[in-house]
């Protein structure tokens, strides 16, 4: 069997990793020219520190951690007013999503087929599999192709149809980039809000840069997502007139070279799969921030994987992975719907009112309440019904 999976960040080659294990050949096609660096952080917590156990990554994953202490909520004057402890954002152990994706790379680069600077711009089923043909590489057949492609998957637009039909817009908008760190932090971070807007920023271990995060509340913007200056125009627009230090901030955002933006939206779909092809990650299940969708796509691919190699045949190994799945995805999904008016209340009394909730879910007492509730979607599969090496024997009942 040769399967093609369309993505090099993290669902994409946790799945290769897997499939190498279960003696499958991997084809990895990546649009972009090479590995993306830096990202925000992902952070793992419950059954996914499993995973990594089973994948051998957790010394490999805390020796590139980010090491975030807490983080701070203060007004315009700079004045703290809510402390949040590491395990509040970070879980059990946060990295870089661009660090995490050199990791994966680095395990499966040996045994995969890996093309960078190329994409898929058609695919052909039939009986005997999947001819492709890319963008610069000419054509290919594959026996199965996998969408591990993220949010805007280029697999699922080919294979379903157009995005604007699976999407569910969350009415908010998030950005980021990277300044020099004058703000003297040291693995810690500074929250700061207006009504319908959020300032975020942090300090790793990389002392020298923060990491800078804004979101706010808009309609439906008409924005072309490789359009640098328009981009830059609607941050601006939407940040000019916010106090503490956010003009400084913006002042630093003409020059940044990792600018990314994109808004808050859900995949749903009724079916993962169509014939020989699959989707995993946000390509299939995109919740947004606060859905677990790093910890969860990775798992994703881990049942995929032994799917595949426990029955040899497609459809039943489709229909086990998205019976396993489904439910660790609704319940990511519905976790993140309230991610934009958290990050970025709409009005002062909400602000007080998210900050009051901030102040209760960090405290001695209901911290521990609250990890543990923040595990729940990590904890919806139950990876012992799929062990590491598993090959021509069915698994037991996903959980």
């Amino acid at each position: 069997m040769h399967v093609l999976i369309s993505g090099a960040s993290v669902a994409g080659p946790t799945l290769a990793y897997w499939l190498l294990r279960r003696g499958i050949d991997v084809t990895v096609v990546e649009r972009a020219p090479e590995l993306r660096s830096g990202g925000h952080g992902v952070d793992f917590r419950g059954a996914q520190m499993e995973l990594l156990r089973r994948m051998d990554l957790v010394d490999a994953v805390r020796a590139a951690q980010t090491g975030m202490g807490e983080q701070v909520v203060v007004d315009a004057d700079g004045r703290p007013l809510v402390r949040l402890p590491a395990a509040f954002m970070s879980g059990e152990v946060e990295i870089k999503r661009g660090d995490l994706a050199r990791i994966l790379y680095d395990r499966t680069r040996d045994g995969a087929e890996y093309v960078f600077g190329d994409s898929i711009t058609a695919l052909t089923q039939h009986a005997g599999g999947v001819d492709v043909t890319f963008e610069h590489g000419g054509s290919r057949h594959f026996d199965l192709v996998v969408g591990a492609d993220g949010a805007h998957s280029g697999v699922r637009a080919l294979a379903w149809g157009p995005e604007e039909r699976f999407s569910t817009f969350l009415g908010y908008y998030q950005a980021g980039f990277t300044v020099p760190d004058d703000f003297g932090l040291d693995r810690s971070g500074l929250l700061y809000n207006e009504p319908g807007l959020g300032v975020m920023v942090s300090s790793d271990r990389d002392g020298a840069t923060a990491g800078v995060g804004l979101v706010f509340a808009a309609p439906p913007i008409e924005y072309n997502r490789s359009d640098r200056e328009q981009i830059l125009g609607i941050l601006t627009d939407r940040f000019a007139r916010a106090g503490w230090q956010v003009p400084r901030l913006l002042s630093g955002l003409a020059s940044a070279t990792d600018l990314w933006f994109d808004r808050f939206a859900q995949i749903h779909l009724d079916r993962w799969s169509q014939g020989r092809i699959a989707l995993v990650g946000d390509a299939a299940w995109a919740a947004g921030p606060g859905g677990g969708g790093t910890g969860l796509a990775m798992t994703g691919a881990y049942v995929l994987a032994a799917a595949l190699a426990a029955t040899g045949d497609h459809v039943t190994a489709f229909a086990r992975y998205e019976a396993a799945l489904r439910k660790g995805a609704t319940s990511g999904q519905k976790q993140a719907r309230n991610a934009g008016p958290f990050l970025a209340p709409p009005t002062t009394a909400k602000i007080r009112s998210r900050n009051r909730t901030y102040r209760l879910l960090s405290s001695r007492l209901l911290l521990p309440l609250f990890v543990r509730l923040s595990e729940g979607t990590a904890n919806t599969v139950r990876l012992d019904a799929y062990p590491v090496d598993q090959r021509n024997s069915t698994p037991t009942t996903p959980g």
